[in-house]
């Protein structure tokens, strides 16, 4: 898999793209991520790759020439599955579109900055916008880093063990379980007797049952969701 990811300012990406699970998988050939320093596709002496909004409004946004200029570059090389925009207005970001997005061959992520993006980028270059959550940033780099490691792990062979990512929250609209490790016993905390006893089907239909409760408590929206898909 390529990813490649357009910024106006590289150094917020240098670290969660150079370390842990997303390291592995760049290591091990399983996935392949570009990182592109959009200042390099000005023709501006200054480098420069935002404006003054037109209208009214506090801001500056970035604007097209650079982003279709680099945009074009790529594309002109292979062909992309998708190409996504990082914006707080966007479709969710959900565990279903890393499971669905780790299918794909090549991807594009331009990170937006400042205000966002001249609208015609939107408009004519964009496939999908995706928004991790109702809040806004300074910029794009980190919801970009994080659906790159949403989607990297989810890569055959990037986790030790690929089961793993089977059991993770979200994974079938539910939370997942309480999970416990040595000592048993601590402080007199005990761990779950039933996770001692070596009886895979029990602990299977408890972590179930108890993913199911924790799932009640904490986001029933989900359960809404299940039984609306089923």
């Amino acid at each position: 898999m390529r990813i490649d990811i357009i910024t106006a300012v590289p150094e917020l990406l240098e670290s969660p793209l150079n370390y842990s699970i997303v390291k592995r998988a760049k290591d091990k050939g399983l996935a392949q991520i570009f990182v592109h320093n959009l200042r390099d596709y000005t023709l501006d002496k200054h480098r420069k790759v935002d404006d003054y909004a037109f209208g009214f409004g506090a801001g500056m946004v970035l604007q097209i020439e650079p982003i279709d200029r680099l945009i074009t570059k790529l594309c002109s090389e292979r062909n992309y599955d998708e190409i996504i925009f990082t914006a707080p207005d966007g479709e969710p970001f959900t565990q279903k579109t890393a499971n669905q997005l780790s299918l794909k061959e090549n991807i594009i992520i331009l990170c937006g900055h400042y205000k966002g993006v001249d609208q015609r980028v939107r408009d004519h270059l964009i496939t999908k916008e995706y928004s991790i959550g109702d809040f806004v940033l300074t910029g794009g780099e980190m919801p970009a880093a994080m659906m790159v490691d949403a989607i990297v792990r989810l890569l055959p062979g990037a986790l030790g063990d690929e089961t793993s990512a089977l059991s993770d929250s979200f994974q079938d609209n539910l939370l997942e379980a309480g999970v416990y490790t040595r000592p048993a016993e601590y402080k007199g905390w005990k761990v779950p007797e039933i996770l001692l006893s070596g009886n895979q089907a029990k602990v299977e239909e408890w972590l179930y049952e108890e993913s199911l409760k924790h799932t009640k408590e904490r986001r029933p929206d989900l359960l809404k969701q299940q039984d609306e898909f089923q």
